[in-house]
């Protein structure tokens, strides 16, 4: 601190030199430490704010940057009361010279949003929060976080076109209490020219200068505060052209969006602040408690896309439960409910990487009676790898079984109390294995183009069990386990299949279900010789599907107290049971969400005391829904990791990632 101090005011006298720098580096990282401010930072930042306030203008750009995030912390101690004076008033005085920073330097349009908030923190404004979150200019994803609940919502396109406009200019509250003793904005507000964001955006420039002429109060609504931002953007960025794009884009984030889990409509500038309304105590000591004075609020169903267009109010799910006692996310190996309560733990599954990149791209459940039940997996590499779902270790090391990767998986009971394991690959190959031993029960068969990318095992009434296996060009057939015989062939119109499953329609006879990539549904019955034959099987309700413009891209088998229900899922994120026998819908539904679309994900368990719970998600998605038909309640887990497949075993969830595979217990511990 001292050689700081001493090398600052050097560089005031000599009016330059960059040297303390590179010690504030070093001093900062002891200040702040991964998020965590130090307790020794509230005494010690006035002494730096004053000697670095002294300085020219264009060189502190870094440091004020820099103190904007020690402002806006995830972690900051409160200030001690015999510092609070001295501190409060450093941080006025950081305000005033940061924002002479702004109005001189020639920096980056990156920087230049990143001094902007700075400013904003530094003035008490909640908004500043958002520091933290902004989007690199780089990115096309947003990730927003409910100021009501909590939930996380992430929109991976969001600024695909950095020229989409919003909605409409936002308001500002009614009457604006403005900061009493003055304030440094004066010159911002003039400096926001009406050419700077060029046609069409006038409105909201005004809306820019307003706020800044009025201080920035703690009470202007997030996404007004947002305008001024993005305006100072527009004009000293540089260069000017790609500062007017980094502009648009933050513009963007003054429209609306409707939350994923409370159904709260809200605006996405609150989405990337803490405490967006300034409801909260301020957190620097420097403003007055706002009055909650905010703009009003747009109509309760109302919600917009991720390409800014309107969009309709979606229903909620019949007796859907909210709030924090639905809602869990990862924190480590953890996972927690909203007010941080523990709920259950995760089990890594060692040594998980059966693809090249670490990732599973296919999963299977193998029971066995009076034995823990193994879970297998694969991915790119071909090899198959088998776990133990206890505890997650290796039962056999992995196993290499095709040539290309593993695309499908099914386990299979047969008659005489064998299991077997079947994988399908990424070239058409089909491999059977006894995974008791982890060997092959033979060579690898077949080569069907467009490879095997779904498969399920049915019983008929003879005996049987028998393995059905599709590929994405329509060709869907029967074999016999053991010896590979292909015995029969079922979608006679050739769709390209998408997703298959086996519902059992009686003890000893099941139906096969797909959903092709026009989102139809197919019901077939493998019993029958003749592939034209309906034998047992009914078709899915075209009136109910056309009524809920259900296009189906994913269909799952739903076993219930009482009797099998077929579940499926559309790129909405919609979810419907069907009887098999009738082919009438049952219940409700779940209705789709903001953020649930996307391919989807689906499984079903019974982890409530024989409750039925069917538990849903993306491919390449973060969160998961858990829907107990039954009661309608919902919950929500946010984890870590990037979605690839499930499957359950028992009251465990078992998911397939981008780096590996885990285990959840769906009733918590």
């Amino acid at each position: 601190m001292q050689v700081l101090l001493e090398e600052l005011t050097s560089a005031a006298a000599t009016g330059g030199g960059d040297a303390w720098l590179r010690t504030w580096t070093d001093v900062s990282g002891g200040l702040m430490d991964d998020g965590v401010v130090a307790d020794g930072a509230y005494a010690a930042l006035p002494h730096l704010v004053e000697a670095a306030a002294v300085l020219p203008p264009g060189q502190t750009v870094d440091f004020w940057v820099d103190l904007g995030f020690m402002v806006t912390a995830d972690y900051r101690p409160p200030v001690p009361d015999d510092l609070e004076a001295g501190f409060g008033a450093a941080l006025r005085l950081a305000e005033r010279a940061a924002i002479r920073s702004l109005l001189t330097a020639g920096t980056p349009g990156q920087v230049c949003a990143q001094l902007v908030f700075s400013c904003v923190a530094l003035a008490g404004h909640p908004m500043g929060e958002v520091l933290w979150r902004l989007p690199d200019h780089q990115e096309g994803g947003l990730l927003l976080s409910c100021p009501d609940c909590g939930s996380d919502t992430e929109i991976p396109d969001f600024f695909v076109d950095p020229a989409r406009e919003p909605l409409q200019a936002p308001l500002l509250p009614d009457p604006v209490h403005v900061r009493q003793e003055g304030h440094p904005w004066g010159e911002a507000a003039a400096a926001l020219r009406e050419e700077a964001l060029g046609e069409g955006w006038e409105p909201f420039l005004r809306v820019a200068r307003e706020v800044a002429v009025r201080g920035v109060p703690p009470e202007t609504p997030g996404q007004a505060v947002l305008c001024l931002v993005a305006g100072l953007v527009a004009v000293r960025g540089t260069p000017q052209r790609a500062a007017g794009e980094l502009a648009r884009r933050l513009m963007s984030l003054t429209g609306h969006f409707r939350c994923w889990d409370c159904e709260r409509t809200w605006t996405i500038a609150d989405g990337l602040a803490e405490n967006p309304d300034g409801s909260a105590e301020d957190p620097h000591g420097l403003a007055e408690n706002p009055d909650d004075a905010l703009s009003p609020p747009p109509p309760a169903g109302a919600r917009t896309n991720s390409d800014g267009a309107a969009a309709g109010a979606e229903p909620a799910a019949a007796g859907r439960t909210s709030r924090a006692a639905n809602r869990f996310r990862q924190e480590e190996n953890v996972v927690v409910a909203a007010d941080g309560t523990p709920w259950g733990r995760i089990s890594v599954f060692s040594d998980s990487a059966p693809g090249s990149s670490g990732g599973a791209d296919a999963l299977a459940v193998v029971s066995r009676p009076g034995r823990p039940a193994l879970v297998a997996g694969g991915g790119d590499k071909g090899v198959v790898c088998l776990w133990d779902v206890t505890d997650g270790r290796l039962v056999h090391a992995p196993r290499p079984g095709h040539p290309d990767a593993v695309r499908s998986m099914t386990s299979l009971s047969l008659p005489d109390g064998r299991v077997l394991l079947a994988t399908g690959g990424d070239s058409g190959t089909i491999a059977v294995w006894d995974p008791l031993t982890g060997q092959p029960v033979r060579e690898p068969a077949g080569d069907w183009p467009g490879g095997v990318t779904a498969m399920c095992s049915a019983v008929v009434p003879d005996g049987r069990t028998l393995l059905v296996t599709a590929t994405p060009r329509g060709a869907v057939r029967i074999w016999e386990p053991d010896s590979g015989e292909c015995v029969g062939s079922l979608n006679p119109y050739g769709s390209p299949i998408r997703s298959v499953t086996a519902v059992p329609i009686s003890a000893d006879h099941a139906l096969i279900a797909a959903s092709d990539t026009a989102g139809r549904v197919h019901v077939w019955d493998p019993a029958v010789d003749d592939p034209w034959d309906r034998g047992a099987a009914v078709q899915l309700s075209a009136r109910a599907l056309a009524e809920a413009d259900h296009r189906v891209a994913a269909v799952e088998a739903v076993l219930t107290p009482d009797r099998s229900l077929l579940a499926t899922a559309d790129n909405l994120g919609v979810v419907m049971l069907w009887d098999p026998v009738t082919g009438a819908p049952v219940g409700d539904g779940l209705p789709g969400s903001t953020g649930t679309a996307g391919p989807p994900l689906v499984t079903a368990a019974t982890p409530h005391g024989g409750r039925t719970a069917l538990v849903t998600g993306i491919r390449h998605g973060h969160r998961l829904r858990v829907w107990e038909p039954e009661t309608g309640a919902v919950r929500h887990v946010a984890l870590d990791v990037s979605l690839t497949c499930l499957a359950t075993a028992g009251a465990d969830l078992i998911v397939g990632h981008d780096r590996g595979v885990l285990s959840l217990s769906l009733t918590g511990r």
